[in-house]
């Protein structure tokens, strides 16, 4: 996929008045390469869903998870590469890697677009972003990718992940940070660490695991969500959240909600913004 066609529009809903918008540049305005600070991160996800909650259908008998073609769009697309262009770092995980390697999945971990890696190189960001994968087994491949584009990769993993895993990829040459008390990534002390090394626009592109933790620490800064207005239905899926009840720290913010008409065929979308009360913001 490319960026969508620069003519086409959205009609804003909210904030009212109502008007139409065009689809390009409309995530760039946030700026959310300037909205962090040092030692404060901004920290934000992306996530397209169907209107019975479905993120991806899983394939239970071969183990794997997929998102259904025509729940996706270029319009979507288009806004999600917004967003990375946007990011001095990317949090992934082990089971994206491995569906990489395996070709399951596309390869979203670079900016590809031009137009948009000019924007970076205006707007002083480097040519890619750095990459954290976050991992329990430390058990994925590495894709060529990220060692011809020659990106800063990390892995990180918690405090009682295999010795003999870290090991071996600090022999690799890749940094390992110790970012959980058991095996699992916690969102503290990731984005603490991130931090630190002063990354501050991070965009989690980790999945329901990872964007559960990061909301109960109180790490998310805004959630992008797209709403298809498709009922997806299946026995096997997966969705936004999976653990136990939030209650108010997930509560959100709608800070803006856009309308797409007739895409996907026959149907449309929602984009919609939100804040967490809860945690550090900076509004647009």
């Amino acid at each position: 996929m490319t960026r969508t066609d620069s003519t086409k529009k959205l009609l804003r809903l909210y904030p009212v008045p109502s008007q139409e918008i065009a689809i390009n540049g409309l995530y760039l305005a946030h700026r959310a390469h300037e909205l962090g600070r040092p030692g404060l991160p901004f920290v934000y996800a992306n996530f397209l869903s169907s209107l019975d909650g479905r993120i991806a259908l899983e394939d239970i008998d071969k183990g794997l998870s997929f998102i259904p073609k025509h729940l996706t769009t270029d319009s979507d697309f288009s806004l999600f590469m917004e967003l990375h262009a946007q990011a001095d770092c990317l949090i992934t995980h082990g089971g994206y890697m491995r569906a990489l390697g395996e070709k399951r999945l596309g390869n979203i971990l670079q900016v590809t677009d031009k137009d948009l890696l000019e924007w970076r190189r205006i707007n002083g960001l480097p040519e890619q972003p750095a990459i954290v994968i976050a991992s329990a087994s430390l058990n994925f491949p590495i894709h060529s990718s990220l060692l011809e584009t020659k990106q800063t990769v990390y892995i990180a993993t918690g405090r009682n992940a295999s010795p003999e895993r870290i090991r071996f990829w600090q022999a690799q040459g890749f940094p390992v940070l110790s970012a959980g008390t058991d095996r699992m990534v916690e969102g503290t002390p990731l984005l603490n660490i991130l931090a630190s090394l002063g990354l501050k626009s991070i965009y989690l592109i980790a999945g329901p695991k990872m964007l559960d933790t990061v909301v109960r620490d109180k790490q998310l800064s805004r959630l992008y969500l797209t709403l298809t207005h498709q009922l997806m239905g299946g026995n096997d899926f997966r969705t936004l959240l999976t653990g136990s009840a939030l209650g108010q720290v997930g509560n959100l913010k709608l800070e803006s909600l856009f309308l797409e008409l007739g895409s996907p065929a026959g149907a449309g979308q929602f984009f919609a913004q939100f804040s967490l009360p809860c945690c550090f913001v900076t509004g647009k």
